[in-house]
């Protein structure tokens, strides 16, 4: 398969991935917009017969990490929440699926980014432990211990949500 191709279907975990890491859709879409055209940009790096979702992984997260430093250098502003301008649905089902994702999204946000990262590859998009520490370039023994306590604060923060 060309590589465009893998890459446009690649598209959806991607975008899936940097919502997790940047919490708002809208910062999601341009951090996947920033990782492709790195990607795009820098197609000479990859080596054809390995993993191009790893690889897009990794150029996100770095993309992601870098974005993170200049906030911190400039200062930090807090964007406006998505669900505050989104339009309620109607019926209590909607209501209360919205209300159980926002407390998962409520507790995803509150972890801490190395938690983060790894709860995102290994629970969200189900990588293994050694692919997870490929992408983010750390032993699997951080991995697992960072997915331990990542899935503790998760229960934890979940539990206070009840």
């Amino acid at each position: 398969m060309p590589f465009e191709e893998e890459l446009v279907e690649l598209l959806p975990r991607l975008r899936r991935f940097a919502r997790g890491l940047v919490k708002s859709a809208s910062d999601a879409d341009d951090l996947c917009q920033a990782a492709i055209e790195r990607a795009l940009k820098s197609r000479d790096q990859w080596q054809q017969g390995t993993r191009l979702d790893s690889w897009m992984y990794r150029i996100t997260r770095n993309l992601w990490i870098d974005e993170r430093r200049a906030a911190a250098r400039h200062g930090h502003h807090a964007p406006i929440d998505d669900a505050v301008t989104r339009i309620a649905g109607d019926g209590a089902a909607q209501v209360e699926a919205g209300a159980l994702r926002g407390d998962a999204d409520g507790a995803m946000a509150r972890l801490p980014d190395e938690q983060l990262e790894v709860v995102m590859l290994v629970l969200v998009e189900g990588y293994a432990y050694r692919e997870t520490a490929e992408i983010l370039e750390v032993p699997i023994g951080t991995v697992t211990s960072r997915l331990a306590r990542g899935r503790d604060t998760l229960m934890h923060l979940l539990g206070e949500a009840a």
